[in-house]
């Protein structure tokens, strides 16, 4: 609950700013004479299906090409190093100053790549796009003037979403990702506190990142600790809601997986590694306590699993206890404050293509679908926090693409393919029968007081343990 609290408090200056910016006429910020040289990194590994879509789209970028640097960080294994090649060749004749950087080894995974091509960057600025983005043609145009003010230290722009419609995955994933792009990113910006940078969509100025002391590997979210590191030495971060740098989002479970534990983990090894630091600072009491909840977002999850582990036994010690059950309720604002901050940044702030009408019935169709399988995928979140906390080291596994930009488009490639079911995926099938298990004591005992809540984490359990099964044989998650 103290969680949401913080969340809504973030809502009602989202809100606050987008009062202040419908009185405010002030022009944009534009390019002042000089145009600064810019090094554009795209950093990527085994990304075989999308590498020709994301240089292509690269080299579109309406920016003059005299100031323009692209360096492609191809780590890969597999073919996907000969696709980058021609693509480079192909663009160098071109008169584009583009050149390929492949590392012998993955030391330090993306943080790495990014540590040692930036070392050799020519550019004043530094652009960073993952191999799922599509940036529009103006992007660089729309970010590059918010840096006449010398305190910003990155432009982050919004994420969207290249296939969103393709699945209810790639739907619930969007949900949650613009409530992070609106609501979050921007509430934040408004109420002066620390932000992020994404990990890609955004432009860095290289001289903030050597004075924040650079890329570094010991979080599998170097973009986050990079950020706050930046931050705590006076540089400020920008957010540009109203730029939207198009992605693909994971379309199968196991590449979503790979994805989530690496946030998970990555934002522990983070709050352990910086909230020392943070509570030493001398930003504001407010700044630090919203930083803080900010790291430790991940660890809800935590909360989230116990909690229904634990209900399921409750059932039977509600009534032995006299417990007043109804007392509870009270924590149910929680869930009110989670419906509105959604609702506000998915309706409101992201579905203007809709009527009213149907987005309002989009959202109660989709929400509780979310509610559902984000209960589902705690046990899996819980099990990369603890990794995280407990200084466990492990890769960074990639999320690979499949170029999914329309309904018939199919991630049913057999290039990365799976093996084995994890050990995690066995434990969420186990789960799924606990809470069903949970659903029939209920009845069998006349308490169904907690009956929704279990049918809610079955059904989480059952998709998410069904999915990853199923998307095993599709592709693999190293």
């Amino acid at each position: 609950m103290m969680y949401c609290v913080f969340q809504f408090h973030l809502l009602m200056h989202y809100l606050k700013h987008h009062r202040r910016q419908s009185a405010d006429v002030t022009d944009k910020p534009q390019l002042n004479g000089k145009i600064p040289t810019v090094t554009v990194q795209l950093p990527m590994y085994n990304e075989y299906y999308v590498v020709d879509r994301l240089i292509d789209n690269i080299c579109q970028l309406d920016y003059p090409i005299d100031k323009l640097e692209i360096q492609v960080l191809d780590d890969s294994t597999d073919e996907t190093i000969e696709r980058s090649v021609a693509k480079v060749e192909e663009y160098r004749a071109k008169g584009f100053d583009i050149k390929l950087i492949q590392r012998t080894d993955r030391k330090g995974y993306k943080a790495g790549a990014l540590k040692e091509a930036t070392a050799d960057a020519k550019g004043e600025f530094i652009a960073i796009f993952d191999a799922d983005f599509l940036p529009q043609k103006d992007f660089l145009r729309n970010t590059i003037p918010h840096f006449n003010n010398e305190n910003i230290a990155v432009v982050q722009t919004k994420w969207g979403h290249i296939n969103q419609g393709y699945s209810l995955l790639t739907e619930m994933q969007a949900l949650q990702l613009n409530v992070h792009f609106t609501v979050e990113q921007q509430g934040r910006e408004s109420g002066n506190y620390l932000l992020q940078f994404n990990g890609t969509a955004g432009v860095w100025r290289a001289a903030a990142i050597a004075d924040a002391g650079g890329w570094e590997a010991d979080t599998l979210t170097e973009d986050l600790d990079l950020s706050y590191r930046a931050q705590l030495k006076g540089w400020q971060i920008s957010y540009l809601e109203e730029v939207i740098s198009p992605a693909e989002l994971p379309a199968e479970m196991i590449g979503l997986k790979s994805q989530q534990y690496r946030w998970m983990k990555g934002g522990a090894e983070t709050a352990k590694k910086l909230l020392p630091q943070i509570w030493r600072s001398p930003i504001t009491f407010v700044q630090k306590l919203h930083a803080s909840v900010h790291l430790l977002g991940s660890s809800v999850f935590l909360f989230v699993f116990m909690l229904g582990v634990f209900s399921v036994p409750l059932i039977y010690f509600i009534n032995p206890l006299s417990s007043e059950v109804y007392l509870l309720n009270f924590f149910f604002l929680s869930m009110i404050m989670v419906v509105v901050v959604f609702y506000v940044a998915n309706v409101r702030a992201s579905w203007s293509e809709l009527s009213n009408w149907k987005s309002i019935f989009k959202f109660f169709f989709l929400f509780p679908i979310f509610l559902s399988l984000s209960m589902g995928l705690s046990f899996h979140n819980s099990v990369a926090v603890l990794a995280g906390y407990m200084g466990r080291k492990s890769s960074f596994v990639r999320t690979p693409k499949f170029n999914i930009t329309g309904i018939k488009d199919s991630f049913k490639k057999t290039k990365y393919q799976g093996v084995k079911i994890s050990v995690v995926t066995i434990f969420e099938g186990m789960l799924a029968l606990y809470f069903l298990f949970g659903i029939i004591g209920g009845i069998l005992s006349g308490n169904v007081s907690l009956m929704l809540f279990h049918i809610f984490l079955f059904l989480g359990y059952s998709t998410i343990f069904f999915y990853s099964v199923k998307h095993l044989n599709y592709q693999g998650a190293s």
